[in-house]
């Protein structure tokens, strides 16, 4: 049998974030930068790639590393970081990375006759010259590369624009010869920066990073990660270079814009920089996205949505949950990760996992692990304080009578369980000091049907929920 899809999809102890979704030969791949568990800065790790069956998005495999930091001319002692890639198969058949090193400004090439495996250093992109793309005169810094290819013809987007950043206007373009590295056309502006997008769609939702570029029917789809950094936005044109008009949020990663379970301006996780694109997948499209975990901006994990379009050609924004790509409820019985949870707030409302480098606040939940990175521990809930709630999203539930949780820590009180996050307590579950993983079970009725399920901890100290089962 399948396997159901989850949020996170890759196991809970795997820190990929920045995902590149493509569908290769059957199977679909996915690429990004690597997170360590408590790693002190983003993407730390080597390149490393999973896929799955088409028809099967819940079941990863590993496919190892695809390409070391050391590899670049410029990163011998492996000094720099390897920042989010992209992909693309070129016009000779073969699969080239682009990617941009954490210190410099231009744009780096590898290239590898198969999509997972080891890619080799192919060279830099430049203008005719030689000029590489992001040191001539008047370039700007190059950053977060995406590609489409068409043909003979790639198309290539890179930037980063801070808010107030004068220096900065917006996304580049160019398009490459066949040989991936060589610039043909361009620079051009693709979308406006904050301080030149007066007057223009964009305002409001600028480009902040990210760029990806995907293309459905004749529309292309421009998507980035805004200055409010949490909502991964789409622009669109019928030409790759040209007259993109900003559509809207696909995902954001403290779930901000949905309005149909609580006021659209209140988060329901804590966000962060996001960073994702589209991609088809036997007739349906899916976001790509990811959320931030223990409390700190360095430890990010992938996410997976299943989106719909309008008649137009808009996206409807997709909601987090915590049953993935799947578009269906989890069975109501059975045995969850406390990883799974698409939702963490406390008493005191935060839309952000804090500034970079800094450990959130201790009195807000995370989502954390034991052990060092590489570890294979089970992903948990840490740090329930009295009012904070951790919600999952959903399950198709039938004559659930009794609920057991699994949790530790220095605290004495109870789990209250509830199907709204500002519903009725269904029924509570008292805990106690434990220094090790102990089992607690009430007699809490369910309501048949299709339900959230949100556990509230109110008492002394904080708890950490591993599990829960519903019987």
């Amino acid at each position: 049998m399948k396997k159901h899809t989850c949020n996170p999809y890759l196991p809970s102890w795997e820190y990929i974030p920045d995902g590149e979704p493509y569908v290769f030969d059957g199977r679909v791949y996915i690429y990004g930068s690597h997170d360590l568990f408590r790693g002190n800065a983003y993407c730390l790790g080597d390149y490393v790639c999973w896929s799955a069956p088409e028809d099967d998005l819940g079941d990863w495999r590993y496919e190892g590393v695809i390409y070391k930091k050391t590899q670049d001319p410029y990163n011998p002692d492996g000094a720099m970081c390897l920042y989010a890639p992209d992909i693309t198969r070129g016009p000779d058949g073969r699969y080239y990375l682009y990617y941009v090193l954490d210190k410099v400004c231009v744009v780096s090439v590898a290239v590898c006759d198969t999509p997972a495996g080891k890619f080799e250093f192919y060279g830099y992109v430049h203008y005719p010259d030689g000029t590489l793309l992001g040191e001539r005169e008047g370039d700007e810094p190059q950053f977060d590369p995406g590609v489409l290819t068409e043909g003979d013809k790639t198309y290539l987007y890179t930037g980063f624009c801070a808010i107030g950043d004068t220096s900065r206007t917006g996304p580049m373009g160019v398009t490459l010869a066949k040989d991936m590295v060589t610039i043909t056309q361009g620079p051009v502006n693709i979308a406006p920066s904050q301080p030149y997008s007066k007057g223009s769609s964009f305002q409001g939702h600028e480009f902040f990073e990210a760029p990806s570029i995907r293309k459905r029917g004749e529309t292309y789809y421009f998507i980035y990660s805004s200055i409010a950094m949490h909502e991964l936005c789409y622009a669109t044109s019928k030409s790759p270079m040209k007259d993109f008009v900003y559509g809207g949020v696909i995902v954001s990663n403290n779930d901000l814009h949905i309005d149909s379970y609580k006021p659209g301006g209140q988060p329901m996780y804590y966000g962060g920089n996001n960073h994702g694109s589209i991609v088809e997948v036997m007739g349906r499209w899916y976001i790509f996205y990811h959320r931030h975990t223990d409390g700190t901006n360095f430890s990010r994990q992938g996410c997976i949505e299943q989106i719909s379009f309008r008649e137009d050609g808009s996206i409807i924004q997709a909601e987090m949950t915590s049953s993935g790509a799947e578009n269906t409820p989890f069975e109501g019985k059975g045995t969850f990760e406390g990883y799974l949870a698409c939702q963490l707030f406390a008493r005191e409302e935060a839309f952000t996992t804090g500034a970079p480098g800094e450990f959130m606040d201790c009195r807000f939940p995370r989502i954390t692990q034991d052990g060092r990175d590489g570890d294979h521990e089970p992903g948990y809930v840490a740090n329930l304080r009295d009012g904070a709630h951790c919600g999952f999203r959903y399950f198709d539930c039938k004559a659930v009578k009794t609920v057991t949780i699994r949790v530790r820590g220095y605290c004495k009180g109870n789990f209250c369980v509830k199907t709204k996050w500002d519903g009725e307590i269904l029924g509570r579950i008292p805990v106690v000091f434990s220094n090790v993983w102990k089992e607690y079970k009430g007699d809490i009725a369910i309501p048949d049907g299709i339900q959230s399920l949100y556990f509230m901890y109110e008492g002394e100290g904080a708890a950490s929920l591993l599990s829960f089962t519903l019987e």
